[in-house]
């Protein structure tokens, strides 16, 4: 009997991972014809949005299929099974980068207009706001997270562990943040006590009332929060920062979240930029007015916008910006080589990314004379600073985690219907004036609200309840299926955090947790107990909100096991399908840059393999479907026998790359097919093939290292086309001709 066919989205995305998708879906594909499973892509890329935004734009040829809607609309339903890999949550510059490529390649997309001048212009750029920053996570994550290193993982990188570098007891690294004026302090909560809709408003110091967002819905249950960050604390914390950067001798370094909170953090973003080169914004107003230099876009941005001044001028500004730099601190460096700093764009030093590496780095960065220096981490907001904090300060004081000992800091996250601050970017605003901004409820009661001053940054968020309650019961099964203490980070003193542990206390009464231990703590007390437990062996699963999730998950991962490239996440949908999440892409930029020039790709596929193996895993649970129980089996084998070979891309050009990973990976599972006992069809197909594949090793092998060491051309970075991609990610025609003649 035929099974069912059970469908999987492989998703289309960006940068290193797009470019895996060529090498390693053909083998998926191939390993999984016939089995009842088909693996299908939808393109939710950033250039994929843009085409999908602008359909009348583009001849019939062009067109595509607005994928990442219907995948919003396929994540309510039970049958969703999705392999999510990493994609660009575009910033402003990358967003006018892959306009200007997808118009190059003949697609009549329109310029972004950053400052709108009519109504045709406000549409377009409403249009653009969909596919900037986190557009594809809120609509994807309709379940909460459980994301972790896989056993086999963990064991392989206790044997071969990554380097963290030791810290000298009289480190002068260390985080600042703010101690007044921020989002922590001017947090206000509240739980909806039954439906109804919501506006905003912003009430001037004259008592008008504009309305800046309404018609929000809010259920029974919701907790609504609203906060502001005070702009005129913010640029004296920045200028006291500058200041004791330059007299401690140690590098400035700015961490924000420019691309998940797109519209918050690159106006703090901004503010960093104008306070450190004020001489220049003060002396050359009118001029960089007249260009439209927009400084929340960085200084790399003002270089571009300054070309269309008079000569004298553009160099009389840039002169004047090197003068800068000879008072100032020294500040953290992108790329030493070409002068980009810290401050050149806001996505280019992500806090999630940039943090782990300072503190698997003890406490240093790049600075322009290409070495490595302590430096000063300014995070501005406490309600995740402090977290980092902490972690800098017991390494100074207890020295580098110790990778081949340390035990785990797994994650339960609450992340589910764009739960707390990533769902902020819609009610988010910069107020015009001052006064106060509120929400207002369908009867006219103020629910809650902030005073404002001119310039300042007001933000909303919420977090519905039966997410909570999911997201309770998610922690308490972990707790009970691994036997580790749980840990609910949260902060009784933030008022988003005393709704939800109110609701943590009510829900934990639902469920079995005798036996387990799980406990409430701020993020501060949190963080100490998972680090002394970690040193001692011991596993702690983190249980946190949206934002410390993704921070977590970056910062323990990287520091356990080398990468968060590797970290297993799935995603019990709320609707009974699932996500399955395959790491972090920070460093996918580079591995693009580096397989462009010299044909080789460093990125490093395990996340795929483990996600798929949980993807099939969950099929095999929800059908009676035999034959991907044996897939997901066997392919979990050949993952343990491809870290044990240690067949994962090399750290040099000349070894094994991406390409080779995945031809190790296709002969262990092979092999695993062909020794399995349960299937004889499978067993004596893919006996055949593991027989192909260990006879032309050699040869597979030559060809795949001779692509290497040349330039590749991919067609595009943000657009490639898909034949040289592919062309450029299969190059060994022996490889290709085994795998694609699986019948």
């Amino acid at each position: 009997m035929t099974p069912k066919t059970s469908t999987i989205i492989w998703t289309k995305i960006d940068e290193g991972p797009a470019l895996a998708t060529y090498s390693l879906l053909p083998v998926i594909q191939a390993f999984t014809k016939g089995t009842g499973v088909s693996v299908e892509t939808w393109d939710i890329s950033l250039a994929g949005r843009i085409k999908a935004a602008f359909p009348e734009k583009l001849a019939d040829g062009q067109k595509m299929p607005d994928y990442l809607a219907k995948m919003g609309e396929w994540v309510l339903t039970p049958e969703a099974n999705i392999i999510k890999l990493p994609n660009i949550s575009a910033s402003i510059p990358q967003l006018k980068e892959a306009i200007k490529e997808l118009q190059a390649h003949g697609y009549d997309v329109p310029d972004y207009p950053e400052t709108p001048s009519n109504d045709a212009e406000k549409a377009i750029q409403a249009r653009y706001a969909k596919v900037l920053g986190s557009a594809v996570n809120p609509v994807l994550r309709q379940g909460n997270s459980d994301r972790r290193s896989p056993l086999s993982v963990k064991a392989f990188m206790k044997k071969h562990p990554p380097r963290n570098y030791p810290w000298p007891p009289d480190s002068k690294a260390h985080v600042a943040h703010m101690s007044g004026g921020d989002f922590y302090e001017n947090e206000k909560s509240v739980t909806i006590k039954q439906p109804t809709t919501v506006r905003f408003e912003f009430v001037g110091a004259d008592g008008k009332a504009t309305v800046l967002k309404e018609n929000l819905k809010l259920l029974e249950g919701e907790i609504l929060d609203s906060t502001v960050m005070n702009v005129r604390s913010l640029r004296k914390f920045y200028e006291e920062q500058i200041e004791d950067a330059k007299k401690q001798g140690v590098l400035l370094s700015l961490h924000l979240k420019g691309t998940m909170m797109k519209v918050s953090d690159p106006i703090m973003f901004g503010h960093a930029v104008t306070v450190f080169f004020k001489s220049v914004f003060e002396k050359h107003t009118a001029a960089l007015k007249q260009a439209g230099v927009n400084p929340n876009m960085g200084l790399g941005d003002l270089y571009k916008k300054i070309e269309s001044l008079p000569e004298a001028k553009r160099a009389e500004i840039e002169a004047d910006i090197q003068e800068v730099y000879k008072v100032r601190p020294a500040l953290a460096m992108v790329d030493s080589d070409k002068g980009i700093t810290n401050l050149h764009a806001p996505n280019d030093v992500i806090v999630d990314a940039s943090m782990p590496v300072v503190v698997r780095e003890a406490g240093k960065m790049w600075g322009w004379d290409g070495k490595q220096h302590e430096t000063k981490a300014i995070i501005p907001d406490r309600c995740y600073a402090t977290a980092y904090k902490e972690i800098v300060e017991d390494c100074r004081k207890n020295g580098a985690l110790d990778a081949a000992t340390i035990g785990s800091v797994p994650n339960v996250g609450l992340m589910a219907q764009q739960a707390e601050e990533y769902g902020s970017h819609d009610k988010t605003f910069t107020a015009q004036g001052n006064g106060k901004i509120r929400i207002v409820d369908a009867s006219g009661a103020t629910l809650l609200e902030q005073k404002v001053e001119q310039g300042d940054i007001f933000r909303a968020c919420q977090v519905k309840d039966i997410p909570i309650r999911d997201w309770v019961k998610l922690a308490v099964k972990r707790a009970r299926a691994t036997g580790a203490v749980a840990v609910f980070w949260l902060d009784r003193n933030r008022a988003h955090d005393t709704q939800l542990i109110a609701k943590v206390e009510k829900y934990l009464k639902d469920h079995d947790t005798k036996g387990l231990d799980i406990r409430i703590l701020p993020p501060v007390e949190a963080m100490k107990l998972s680090l002394a437990r970690i040193r001692q062996g011991q596993d702690t699963i983190s249980v946190t909100g949206n934002v410390l999730r993704d921070y977590l998950t970056d910062l323990f991962p990287i520091l356990e096991i080398g990468t968060s490239a590797r970290m297993l996440s799935i995603v019990p949908l709320l609707a009974g399908g699932g996500l399955f999440e395959t790491g972090a892409g920070g460093s996918a930029p580079k591995h693009v840059q580096q397989f462009v020039k010299e044909g080789y790709l460093r990125w490093d596929s395990l996340g795929e393999f483990t996600a798929f193996v949980a993807s099939l895993e969950h099929i095999a649970g929800t059908s009676s479907n035999e034959k991907v129980r044996i897939l997901a089996e066997t392919l979990d084998q050949a993952v343990g026998k491809f870290l044990d070979n240690n067949k994962s891309p090399a750290r040099k050009v000349g070894q094994i790359d991406n390409r080779g990973s995945h031809f190790y990976l296709a002969m262990y599972w092979a092999q695993a097919l062909a020794a399995q006992a349960k299937d004889k069809e499978l067993a004596a197909r893919f006996a055949k093939v593991a027989k192909q594949l260990e006879e032309n090793e050699a040869k597979i092998n030559e060809e795949l290292l001779g692509a290497q060491r040349k330039p590749m051309d991919i067609g595009g970075y943000y657009d490639p086309d898909n034949a040289k991609a592919s062309k450029a990610m299969r190059p060994s025609g022996t490889l290709n001709a085994i795998i694609d003649g699986i019948a």
